[in-house]
């Protein structure tokens, strides 16, 4: 039987959700990649007891996450089932929905037919009553927002969910969809953008400052540049990581001067007695522009690491100076797309 750490809060850094009552681990844990039947369920349950006995209370998931899709979903509520029953009120589930998950018309996008069905089919791969977040996964530029966030609201007012968030919506489309759901009566709580060193969107498009001005807490998803911010690569690709399968990584994003420069990164890093992981995920946390960095883990070593991060979330302006230098973007926004599409 798994008896929860009786010190798991005390590491752990918590912070406000823009201007909600909710506080959120400065680090999360997304279960994106290796919840699916790629990866033993064992596997699955050390990573998931090793981060809440760490403090991270913010479990992270989409209805298409596996694979195949649902399969994370369905794994995390067997893990909800057997371990955490008597925690739940300690946890933050959100789910999401957006990306191609059944066929024919209504299994991706954001009408309110496919958000609707999508939230009750995660709740029951789950066996919840309700998530604490609900996001629209991406922006659908052949829906009207208004029918999108209505969708949320619907969601939130019926019980569903306690919270709505959307992901991978521009400034322009945050702006409007935050708008929206305020007049509804049912406020964006949180804002899942992609971002870290390689991947700065955010900045250049002044996401990060409308979400502070709008009261929006944000969670960047990520924030290992899908683990090349990570001494994994720094020698070559090894067999069975994330870039030798092809999940979100791939060995063209790996050039000579990408390597090079992650390099000096981790010098840096060492530097600051950080391995180059703590060092990124700090980088996100670093101004309070960020409520929370979403991680990945494919073993619990990795989850210890990342929650290591919180012990030093300060830089100097020497330092910060420095990995901008080498900090040079690489083209691994896989997300562009949703955030460029025209409106």
């Amino acid at each position: 039987m798994y008896q929860a750490a009786a010190n798991r809060y005390d590491q752990m850094k918590y912070r406000r959700c823009g201007k909600s009552g909710m506080k959120l681990p400065a680090v999360s844990l997304g279960l994106w990649h290796n919840f699916g039947h790629d990866t033993p369920h064992e596997t699955k349950v050390d990573i998931c007891r090793t981060a809440f006995d760490h403090g991270i209370t913010h479990f992270d998931l989409a209805n298409n996450y596996g694979p195949p899709p649902g399969a994370a979903e369905h794994a995390f509520g067997s893990i909800l089932a057997d371990d955490f029953k008597s925690h739940r009120d300690e946890l933050i589930i959100s789910s999401k929905a957006g990306y191609e998950m059944w066929d024919g018309p209504y299994g991706e996008w954001g009408s309110r037919k496919s958000l609707i069905s999508s939230c009750d089919q995660s709740l029951k791969r789950m066996g919840l009553e309700y998530v604490d977040i609900f996001y629209s996964h991406r922006f659908d530029p052949d829906t009207p927002l208004e029918e999108t966030m209505g969708a949320l609201d619907y969601i939130v007012r019926s019980g569903r969910a306690l919270y709505a968030g959307i992901s991978s919506y521009n400034t322009e489309r945050t702006r409007k969809a935050v708008a929206i759901l305020k007049d509804l009566g049912t406020p964006c709580l949180i804002h899942q953008p992609s971002y870290n060193m390689l991947n700065r969107w955010v900045e250049r498009d002044g996401l990060k400052e409308t979400l502070q001005n709008l009261g929006v807490g944000s969670i960047a998803f990520t924030p290992l540049a899908q683990g090349m911010l990570t001494k994994k690569y720094l020698g070559g690709i090894p067999q069975g990581s994330r870039a030798s399968q092809g999940k979100s990584l791939f060995p063209s994003m790996l050039t000579d001067n990408a390597v090079e420069n992650i390099k000096k990164l981790n010098e840096i890093a060492i530097g600051r007695d950080q391995t180059l992981a703590q060092m990124a995920i700090a980088w996100v946390l670093r101004d309070g522009g960020i409520t929370t960095a979403l991680i990945g883990a494919s073993k619990a070593s990795q989850v210890i690491d990342c929650v290591g991060a919180v012990n030093n979330l300060e830089f100097t302006a020497g330092e910060l100076a420095q990995i901008d230098k080498y900090a040079d973007e690489e083209q691994i926004n896989l997300w562009a797309a949703s955030a460029e599409q025209d409106a």
